[in-house]
């Protein structure tokens, strides 16, 4: 078990890492507030670049047009009112978009709410876009590099492999039969293959694990030492629970009049964050663990003696026939 299974012959070492992203994909999208549009990488994938991980936006609310000034608050049992003494001047709760005024004016027809000095118009984010805004966004591709290095071996590799050309590396799509090398992966594939369905996780986001295992074994050519991919939902999908689900947060694009005045776009971005996840071992021949689990095996074999006699001596119906024939009674006649 310890010198075939364990490789107790072999010392080990873990990877040391290094992984850089790149996703491509263009999607067009036409409404009523926005009309007619086209977007691509530098629209849905928030920040450009992350540590060892990638967010794509799958869904989101645009609040456009914001300026600094007076409005109505989003109505809820806290800021709904019926006249001005319902309203704190400069009161602000956790939710709050702003600041009270103190006024108690109308939201719409039928509903009156305090008044706040903030950016208005306020964000309405109560209905979450179904189905998702980008929904083509399973289509999208995302192409992973990763570098690997076993310091102890002075060993370094990266998993697009020797055998891939550039020819291949613009074609081809990960797929776990046929394509089991390729770095290059399709969203949708990667939440399909966690068992999820990529247009439910769309709406309100999530968070995937994409897994690269490096387990080598440097006695052998480093042609077998290959990268093996896995992936799972790291997020809890639970049906029972339902508070705060999925990913979103939220930023801003600021732009100013020519006379001067500041104006911004909200977004609050729903979408997957892909988080890249790599480990492993290698391990190759060396004569001190070899000798140390030697050494502890031969130790063993003292303690296997011990340990029979206890249960022949102590635990068996015949103990005391092996008793008989393992010590010899003598007598002392001096006594």
């Amino acid at each position: 078990w310890v010198f075939l299974w364990e490789k107790g012959y072999q010392e080990t070492d873990s990877v040391v890492s290094s992984v850089t992203t790149k996703v491509k994909g263009v999607t067009l999208t036409n409404t009523s507030a926005l009309g007619a549009r086209i977007w691509d990488v530098a629209d849905y994938v928030i920040p450009p670049q992350e540590e060892n991980a990638v967010f794509v936006m799958t869904n989101v609310i645009l609040t456009l047009n914001q300026s600094q000034g007076r409005c109505a608050e989003l109505p809820d049992e806290e800021t709904e009112c019926k006249v001005k003494k319902d309203c704190v001047p400069g009161y602000v709760s956790t939710h709050s978009n702003g600041i009270q005024t103190g006024e108690c004016v109308p939201y719409n027809h039928s509903i009156k709410t305090c008044e706040v000095f903030a950016w208005c118009p306020v964000e309405d984010d109560y209905h979450i876009p179904k189905p998702a805004f980008l929904q083509e966004a399973e289509n999208f591709t995302m192409l992973v590099k990763n570098n690997i290095w076993y310091p102890k071996f002075n060993f370094s590799k990266r998993n697009i492999l020797p055998s891939i050309n550039s020819t291949y590396l613009k074609n081809c799509i990960y797929d776990s039969q046929t394509d089991p090398f390729c770095p290059i992966f399709r969203l949708g594939k990667i939440v399909e293959a966690a068992g999820q369905n990529f247009q439910e996780m769309a709406v309100e986001g999530g968070v995937m694990a994409l897994q690269i295992n490096w387990d080598c074994n440097l006695d052998r050519a480093a042609s077998h030492c290959v990268p093996k991919y896995s992936f799972r939902r790291l997020d809890n999908k639970d049906s029972a629970h339902t508070v705060s689900p999925g990913y979103n947060f939220r930023f801003a694009k600021y732009y100013k009049d020519s006379d001067g005045t500041e104006s911004r776009t909200l977004v609050k971005a729903y979408g997957i964050r892909f988080d890249i996840i790599v480990f492993g071992k290698a391990g190759k021949f060396d004569v001190i663990p070899t000798m140390i689990n030697i050494g502890s095996g031969l130790a063993l074999f003292g303690v296997a003696t011990v340990l029979c006699d206890i249960v022949v001596l102590y635990c068996m119906k015949k103990k005391y026939y092996y008793r008989e024939k393992k010590y010899k009674y003598v007598e002392d006649y001096e006594l």
